[in-house]
């Protein structure tokens, strides 16, 4: 209790630090300005919600993750209110452009989740008044847990992970963290070793399930493969496209310098190359315009022509689909120590992925599909582009990667159920 007491202090104390990042954060966004009171608990008069099933999504991804699990508990519990918090303003987005209707009627409520502060978070468990808590992966903080918990309110850490990198950090605030574990009524964890770490950090061992990943279970819609489809066909359905997803600073240089040598190996290609902020946008529009590349951009509707080089997707929303009309994927946050993301999306949509070394956000899953041959690690751009020259030459082994990649991923569904029965467990 006292280690949770000083973090909090040390919160307080870093008040004016925070302040100043939400008024740099305002006069870049300046719409930011009307969420800023969220973040300490205060929101519009309202009468307080009763019995709310509550989801925390940190960002874009864990929502992601988490929407077919909150759209079968919509429909479930069609007379429960229910909120989902996130973090980031790209969450947040997306949160309201996936769930427009239900935001309008009231059936649905989003908001930032606030502050770690215990004045905040009072405000906020007023207002909302949760019935059950359920945290996407491993967004843990100390005050959060306590607080929901102290009102009797069931904790669910749902597809759990906690790498060994992770695990190390959290090791070094013990005395902070193996509170939180004891306040966990449940964590879900996507396989045994999550598992192991989560009960070596103080997780009660009876309070552990693990289900399994629920990125198996993508939802992938026919009007999703249709307009696929109808892209490549925009692209140019002759050329051979090679997409670099979900790119970050330092990752984005390595991926052009691999299509620079691609291209001088198979001149017809073209790189797509997505970024996963979209504050970076303009940074790494500058960046391939510097190397003399003809780019078309996505959010300025550019034509592309037979010289168009690289296509800027710079909109948001739209990965799915233009994984689906790429011949070869990379994933990006792995050729930096970022941690990696979804790989499977590309595989779903029959693409065959390329990933860097620094897969530790999936390790499992990576390990898994590195093993049934699925996905190959490259660890230079070099490398890189000669993975993409080699499956651009070989097109047999392109189709039977794209055959393989969709039937891994088909025969690993099920994380999604087994989750759906044990929050429904709770809340009943």
């Amino acid at each position: 209790m006292l280690t949770r007491w000083l973090y909090t202090l040390a919160f307080y104390l870093a008040l004016p630090m925070l302040l100043f990042r939400l008024h740099k954060r305002v006069k870049k966004n300046p719409a930011y300005r009307h969420r800023v009171r969220e973040r300490f608990g205060l929101y519009p008069p309202g009468k307080p919600l009763q019995n709310t099933l509550w989801f925390h999504t940190v960002s874009v991804g864990e929502f992601l993750a988490a929407k077919p699990l909150i759209d079968r508990i919509l429909a479930t519990y069609p007379n429960s209110p229910c909120l989902i918090t996130t973090m980031t303003p790209t969450g947040s987005e997306r949160v309201q452009k996936a769930y427009s209707e239900q935001l309008a009627s009231g059936k649905l409520h989003h908001v930032y989740l606030p502050y770690d502060l215990p004045d905040a978070l009072s405000r906020f468990l007023k207002r909302f008044n949760p019935k059950v808590l359920v945290i996407m992966e491993t967004e843990l903080w100390p005050n959060m847990i306590h607080y929901t918990r102290q009102r009797g309110v069931p904790i669910i850490v749902a597809n759990a992970r906690l790498s060994e990198k992770s695990a190390n950090g959290y090791r070094r605030i013990l005395p902070l963290f193996r509170p939180m574990m004891r306040e966990v009524a449940l964590i879900a964890a996507q396989s045994d070793a999550d598992g192991e770490r989560f009960v070596e950090m103080g997780l009660p061992p009876r309070n552990l399930q693990v289900t399994g990943t629920v990125k198996f279970d993508l939802d992938i819609k026919p009007d999703t493969v249709t307009e696929a489809r109808a892209l490549r066909e925009h692209w140019g359905g002759q050329r051979k496209v090679f997409i670099a997803a979900s790119t970050h600073e330092g990752e984005d240089e390595q991926v052009l310098e691999a299509f620079l040598y691609l291209r001088s190996k198979v001149p017809e290609s073209l790189l797509v190359i997505v970024p996963r902020h979209p504050e970076r946008f303009e940074d790494v529009a500058n960046l391939i315009s510097a190397r003399g590349l003809n780019m078309s951009r996505v959010s300025k509707q550019d034509p592309i022509v037979a010289d168009t080089d690289v296509i800027l997707g710079d909109t948001m929303g739209e990965l799915l689909k233009m994984l689906g009309a790429a011949d070869v994927a990379f994933i990006g946050g792995s050729l930096v120590p970022v941690g990696g993301h979804n790989m499977l999306e590309a595989l779903a949509m029959g693409v065959p992925a390329l990933t860097g070394p620094h897969v530790f956000n999936f390790q499992v899953v990576a390990q898994m599909l590195t093993e049934l041959g699925v996905l190959k690690t490259v660890t230079t751009p070099l490398g890189l582009g000669q993975a993409v020259e080699a499956l651009f030459n070989d097109e047999e082994t392109r189709y039977a990667l794209s055959k393989r990649g969709k039937y891994v991923v088909e025969e690993n569904r099920g994380a999604m159920d087994r989750l759906f029965g044990l929050i429904c467990q709770h809340i009943s």
